[in-house]
């Protein structure tokens, strides 16, 4: 965090246009991290400082979701545990999460007919959304779920990012565990960078 740009409280709270009750209302409850309260001494004494980019994302979508979801809801989504979800195939297609072509390419790749965990639908999730959104085609949504698949084996729960890669009509994908930055060579394309995190924040709120 010591590289990151920080914002003070009392921008924050500008910028936002909440109020010093909220935000110490939405950390209580979790939705905000402790460890994002950074103390620094200033010329006015000591004053609490956040991570700019992280805080005022987070914000924005606690404002565009607490309507709609309740506080306790909103703490599981951006919770980073994985949610103890177990859904049969048809029931994931029913709920509109991930389309039926592509949960065959999932099963196919699995190889067994068992209920889906989050880290399952997840996986099934990502490669849903390339393909539908016209990044990638199938065959390269199975290469896909295999850097997925061992991305989970090497980096566990951390957080990761993944990266698709177009050069010269040869599709690549790889995946790295964050803070990181990538060079793309001359003639490389970089289709997508998808961010594990959001992700997950992203399919909680479907599963809710």
């Amino acid at each position: 965090m010591e590289n990151e740009e920080l914002i003070s409280k009392k921008e924050l709270l500008e910028l936002t246009g909440i109020s010093y009750g909220q935000l110490y209302r939405w950390k209580r409850k979790g939705l905000i991290p402790e460890d994002w309260f950074v103390r620094k001494s200033s010329y006015t004494g000591q004053e609490t400082f956040f991570p700019r980019g992280k805080v005022l994302y987070r914000i924005e979508k606690i404002k565009n979701m607490k309507e709609d979801i309740s506080l306790d809801d909103l703490a599981d989504v951006f919770s980073p545990s994985l949610d103890e979800t177990s859904l049969r195939s048809d029931e994931v297609a029913q709920r509109s999460i991930v389309s039926l072509d592509t949960l065959k390419i999932y099963m196919d790749f699995r190889g067994n007919d068992d209920p889906l965990d989050f880290n399952d639908i997840l996986s099934a999730y990502i490669v849903d959304k390339l393909i539908v959104s016209g990044d990638i085609g199938l065959e390269e949504g199975r290469m896909l779920l295999e850097v997925i698949q061992e991305s989970r084996i090497t980096f566990g729960l951390e957080p990761a990012e993944i990266f698709l890669m177009r050069k010269l009509g040869v599709f690549s994908c790889f995946a790295v565990s964050p803070p990181s930055k990538i060079c793309v060579g001359k003639g490389s394309k970089l289709i997508a960078a998808i961010n594990t995190t959001t992700v997950i924040e992203e399919l909680k709120c479907k599963l809710i």
